[in-house]
Order: structure tokens, then C-alpha cells, then sequence
């Protein structure tokens, strides 16, 4: 028994180490993002649970021995790495506050949550007050081509318009598992979310992935009032791969390269915010990581290419230095982030700032892993009442400009 408890205790306490001093090495990074991911964003849980533990295994023989007392050492070790954990969690309000502070009124109201609520919050993938349309065709070119639309029930018109693309390595993933706490907030208060599949390597090639990205603007701009979308104020948001795609959209507004066959649609947008987006396709910043995906990944299932120039036309961190008129971009990045390197958003907001017109906002979140979204945990809340005060705000500007 004391064996068993020790185990147990050394595995929650390097999980915490691991989200503290995550694991770099290319080869691990797949299992130890996983590992921190879960650990960081389920710290309140976790917490509990390890309490829990090591009072059941104490009541029932696991304190015997030196054996015992190291497990009941670790475990509190743990206990309290957790409890920082949900501090440096909790600090993401502060964080984005100050990002957003030169964009947002400081004096809009933040909806406060009681702590039951955030302890139980992980499980709540709905709401009361929006409905999901599923799997709304957006094109008959592919099996891929469908959508899904998040509104509130009593379907008001003109809403302002949200685009959530997913990740998963340009050959992964799907619309139904990402962005919805950040589309569910969002529809409850007015707006339309579309969360669109696009076609996915290694059956796609590059451009492919983006190419379906602007026919569902294109899309929205013909047929979003049908859904009580306003098509002329739309913003694109999406995370990792999803976050590429939404910023080379962003930048390559109405660029015919893109538009096949739809030369003509406005897939201009009023604002992006991409999630631990891919920046560096080229290589750029030196990172191994940057190396590995390159060389095992894109070239291999997504771009098929060992061209130069593919890269530089598809990497953000190229394509925005010839970039004409750039939206309103607020980037959001975890600062220990093992699959995308923080330097990658660190460099593009860099960018951003020097050439672009428009607000350019960063919020980088110590000790957050990648796609730390994916369920509504006490970050994901605070980033997401963020985001909602950014575009909302955005909303604002154009009502203005356009009075």
C-alpha cells in the first residue's frame, strides 16, 4: 500500500514540476504538453482529489514506514504547487486586463463567478440561453464543407459575427471540439458563432486549409443574415493551427490566391484573435520545435513541398510584412507553451505593431500550456470575458465610424 502511494504522490508531484519547468525535448513534447495541460487547467480538481488520496491512503496502511511519510511529503508538495497553479490561473484576469487597456474601457463591468461555479465549471459545455444548428453546408466541394451556428435562442437579428476555426495540426480536429466556451459566452450575449470543418491534410494541401477558411467568410457575407448574423461586421478567432489560419485570413484579405473561384466575395474582417497560433513556417526563430514540424509534419502531410517560397507565403511572420491594411488583431499565447514556442507570437505582435493601423493587444499567460481553452477552466473564463470585452469593443469602433 505504502508502494501504491508512493507512486501515485511522485506522479502528481512531477505533473506539477512538468507545468512549472515543462519537458522541451521534441520527443517528449507531445506527452508532456498533454500531462501539463491537464494538470494546469484541472488544478482545482486535482487539488481536491490529492487531498482526497492521501487521507484514504493513510486511513487504510500507506503512512507505514519511510516509504509512507516521503508519499504524505510529496503529496503535499503537490497540494501546494496545485494551490499556485490556481493562483497563477486566477492572475489571467489582471493579465488581459492590462492588455486590453489602451482598447477597452477600463470601467466595463466584469461578470463576477463565484467559486462553486469555477470549481465545477470544466463540465459545463452548454447554455441555457444559446442553441447549436448542426452541420450547415457551406459548400458542396467537400464532405468537409460544414458548419455549425451557435445563437441565442431567441434568435435576435443583426448580431455581430464570430468565425471559430479549430486546430489540430492542419490534420486534426473538428468543429465540435474547441472554442465553445469562448462561442457560448459570446451567443448568449448576441452574437452568431460559426465554427466551420475545412479540408484537412494529408488529403489537403496547402492553400486548401485557408482557401476554406475565406469561402466560409464568403459564405457568412451571402447567407449570415439567415442565421440573425450581421455578414458586415464579422470577426475570425481559432487556435493553434486554427490560429494560422485565422491570422493568414486576416492578412490576406480579398488576395485572389485564395479565393478561387470567389475572386469577387469581400473576405475583408473587422478583427482576429487567434489562440497559440503557428507563426513560423519558415523556420525563423530557430526553435526545434519549428524544425520538427517542419520537417515531419509539413513538408511531409501538409505543404508537400520543400519550396522556399511555399513557407514565406504561408508563414504569418512573413506574410504580414506586405500586408495592406491588417484588422484589429488581439493575440493570445501561453508562455510555456511545449508545441508552439512563445517566441513565434512574441515576433508576430512585434511585427504586427511596427506596420500595422489598427490595435494590436498581446496577452501572454504565465504558466499556460497550449489549447489551455479547450474546456472552461478558471483561465479559460477570465481569457474569454477578455476576448468578449476586445471585439465587443471593436463593435463599438465601427458603430462609431460609421456614424
Amino acid at each position: 500500500m505504502a508502494a501504491a502511494f508512493l507512486a501515485l504522490a511522485a506522479f502528481g508531484f512531477l505533473n506539477v514540476v512538468n507545468v512549472v519547468r515543462p519537458v522541451r525535448l521534441s520527443t517528449l513534447a507531445p506527452v508532456a504538453f498533454f500531462a501539463a495541460w491537464l494538470t494546469a487547467e484541472l488544478a482545482p480538481q486535482l487539488a481536491v482529489l490529492t487531498v482526497v488520496a492521501t487521507v484514504l491512503f493513510c486511513l487504510f496502511g500507506g503512512l507505514s514506514g519511510i516509504v509512507g511519510w516521503i508519499a504524505v511529503v510529496l503529496s503535499a508538495l503537490t497540494v501546494v504547487g496545485l494551490l499556485r497553479l490556481i493562483a497563477a490561473a486566477e492572475a489571467a484576469a489582471g493579465i488581459a486586463d492590462s492588455a486590453l487597456a489602451d482598447v477597452c474601457d477600463p470601467s466595463t463591468p466584469v461578470e463576477p463567478t463565484s467559486w462553486l461555479r469555477r470549481f465545477f465549471v470544466p463540465m459545463s459545455f452548454r447554455h441555457p440561453d444559446v442553441e447549436r444548428v448542426v452541420d450547415v453546408s457551406y459548400g458542396d466541394a467537400s464532405p468537409r464543407h460544414k458548419l455549425d451556428v451557435y445563437r441565442r435562442r431567441d434568435r435576435p437579428t443583426g448580431c455581430p459575427t464570430l468565425v471559430q476555426v479549430h486546430g489540430g495540426g492542419w490534420v486534426i480536429g473538428d468543429k465540435r471540439e474547441q472554442g465553445r466556451p469562448l462561442m457560448l459566452h459570446l451567443a448568449a450575449r448576441g452574437w452568431v458563432c460559426f465554427a466551420p470543418n475545412y479540408r484537412r491534410s494529408p488529403r489537403a494541401t496547402w492553400p486548401d486549409h485557408v482557401v476554406d477558411v475565406k469561402r466560409v467568410i464568403a459564405w457568412v457575407r451571402e447567407h449570415g443574415e439567415d442565421y440573425g448574423a450581421d455578414p458586415g461586421f464579422l470577426v475570425l478567432t481559432g487556435g493553434s493551427a486554427g490560429g494560422h489560419l485565422v491570422a493568414m485570413a486576416a492578412l490576406t484579405a480579398n488576395d485572389p490566391r485564395y479565393q478561387p473561384g470567389f475572386e469577387d466575395s469581400d473576405t475583408s474582417v473587422a478583427g482576429c484573435v487567434p489562440y497559440y497560433g503557428v507563426y513560423d513556417l519558415v523556420g525563423e526563430t530557430g526553435t526545434s520545435m519549428a524544425r520538427v514540424r517542419r520537417r515531419s509534419l509539413l513538408e511531409r502531410m501538409v505543404m508537400k513541398t520543400a519550396d522556399e517560397q511555399a513557407y514565406a507565403d504561408a508563414s504569418p511572420l512573413e506574410v504580414v510584412k506586405r500586408a495592406v491594411d491588417a484588422p484589429p488583431f488581439l493575440v493570445i499565447h501561453g508562455q510555456n507553451d511545449t508545441l508552439v514556442p512563445v517566441v513565434e507570437a512574441r515576433l508576430f505582435v512585434q511585427r504586427l505593431r511596427e506596420l500595422s493601423q489598427q490595435p494590436v493587444c498581446y496577452i501572454e499567460l504565465p504558466g499556460t500550456q497550449h489549447a489551455f481553452d479547450v474546456f472552461p477552466s478558471i483561465r479559460s473564463a477570465h481569457v474569454v470575458r477578455a476576448v468578449a470585452r476586445f471585439v465587443e469593443q471593436l463593435r463599438v469602433r465601427e458603430g462609431v465610424r460609421e456614424a
